[in-house]
């Protein structure tokens, strides 16, 4: 039967009603709402709107979940119907700003500067997934091969592939910080350049003991050097430049500022960026690799179970995207990402505690709403799981789900499991461990086994009794 994107608009718009709709707008599974008056909503009678999977507020914001497409047309649709609130169509970002306090603040903008770049960071993951498959000495002993025989022309490639983004990483964040704070991201480009110039000793080959490559020293002082893969002074150094470049433009005389404003941004920000800054950021940077490592790897995998545990939490709240951050730190220092391997879990977790409510209820809207949330969350997205199923029926589903989360990224880290990239979820992402048999192998192994376990706890203990009535809806 088709859905009837016009009639769930209407049957939304008259929960709300349209005198106290604010401002309206979507997101990639929720439809966003600024209300006069919350309580003059009733959340159960929107939650049994066709396709609606949930509701909840949060940030000022009254946040409708539909679920990726259908949020689209259900959006559209209303806009059509009703002219009047074409007036009040707001940018996403717009009632973030507004709403949100100053740690989310900065958190988003962090995850605002490192969204552009995953796709390039998700595709260097595979390359060198397959690379590690490519070179395998057991897959090419299946050839009667060895390593040996690969070309050295076709490993250059290879390595061109693998390689590049992290080398000129700092570039690519500086790039991404300008246009997000406001300066040209071609100058931002520019001074990450500057960063990683190949006419500087390489952070790669100076961390490397056996290389014999040591730093420049100014003045006999100061280390000049390459920023290989520092997140750190990339990210300070875009943030200072872009604000450099704002408060430049607006006093430089116009007749002068297409000439002077360039020299004056490229001017500070290699300074900054190599003499003053990079080296105490650098320093400070290898600090937190060190922590975050020492926290992934404590015994018994004590580690992957508080992560494991507090990553839902903090998806729950807004912070996760303070994740990305350190994993692509991770990623750039280390090669790997084990932070994003204990986190992983979760989503395996929630997808379970969303079927096992589904398969169980004998109410026919919630097996539809579990069932598409479930399905949602193993593509990748988890909002309509967690705010439409774990967190809407209560402790248990959401202590269980919690539990999931934290015993697989305990077992993760216990087996020293970890990914060489990021950006990939629940079905798709082992394909961050396919560089490695025993890690891949391993990785899903446990990831199914978080489901299975989590769905069966979930499914005998976890059900409010409430949902299983013999109820028809």
């Amino acid at each position: 039967m088709t859905t009837d994107y016009k009639k769930i608009g209407q049957a939304i718009v008259k929960e709300i009603g349209i005198e106290n709709i604010n401002s309206i707008t979507h997101c990639a599974t929720r439809l966003r709402l600024e209300l006069e008056d919350r309580d003059l909503v009733s959340d159960e009678a929107v939650e049994e709107i066709d396709e609606v999977k949930g509701v909840f507020y949060n940030s000022g914001q009254y946040q409708i979940i539909l679920g990726t497409g259908t949020v689209n047309k259900v959006y559209q649709s209303i806009i059509n119907d009703y002219k009047e609130l074409s007036d009040k169509e707001a940018d996403v970002d717009d009632i973030r700003e507004r709403n949100e306090g100053s740690i989310k603040k900065f958190v988003r903008n962090l995850s605002d500067v490192f969204l552009p770049i995953i796709p390039a960071i998700v595709a260097t993951g595979l390359f060198m997934g397959l690379k590690g498959v490519i070179l395998n000495e057991t897959i090419l002993s299946w050839f009667g091969a060895t390593p040996e025989i690969i070309p050295e022309e076709l490993s250059l490639f290879i390595s061109i592939l693998t390689d590049t983004v992290f080398q000129f990483l700092p570039a690519l964040i500086t790039w991404s910080a300008f246009k997000k704070f406001g300066g040209t991201p071609v100058l931002g480009f520019v001074a990450g350049v500057m960063l990683v110039s190949p006419m500087l000793p390489n952070a790669y080959d100076i961390a490397n003991i056996g290389s014999g490559v040591e730093p420049i020293y100014l003045f006999n002082s100061i280390p000049l050097m390459g920023y290989q893969g520092s997140v750190l002074v990339a990210l300070v150094v875009g943030y200072l430049g872009a604000k450099i470049e704002v408060f430049s433009r607006k006093r430089m005389p116009n007749s002068l500022d297409l000439m002077f404003t360039p020299f004056v941004v490229l001017l500070s920000t290699a300074v900054l960026g190599l003499l003053i800054l990079g080296p105490v950021l650098h320093i400070i940077e290898g600090w937190l690799i060190t922590l975050i490592e020492g926290l992934i790897h404590l015994p018994f995998g004590i580690g992957g179970l508080i992560i494991g545990f507090i990553y839902p939490l903090s998806v729950m709240v807004g912070m996760h995207h303070l994740f990305i951050t350190i994993e692509t730190t991770l990623l750039a220092a280390t090669g790997f990402n084990p932070l994003i391997t204990v986190c992983a879990m979760y989503g395996f977790a929630n997808a379970a505690v969303a079927f096992a409510i589904s398969l169980r209820s004998n109410k026919k809207t919630v097996k539809v709403v579990g069932t598409s949330a479930g399905l949602t969350q193993l593509l990748g997205v988890s909002e309509p799981a967690l705010f439409g199923i774990t967190l809407r029926y209560g402790i248990r589903p959401l202590s269980v789900m919690l539990a999931g989360s934290a015993i697989g990224g305990a077992v993760l880290s216990l087996l020293g499991v970890q990914a060489n990239s990021y950006g990939l979820a629940v079905i798709l992402s082992p394909m961050m461990y396919v560089y490695d048999s025993y890690q891949f192998i391993t990785y899903i192994v446990v990831g199914i086994a978080t489901f299975v376990i989590t769905f069966i706890v979930a499914y005998l203990f976890a059900v409010p009794k409430n949902l299983l009535l013999d109820v028809e809806e």
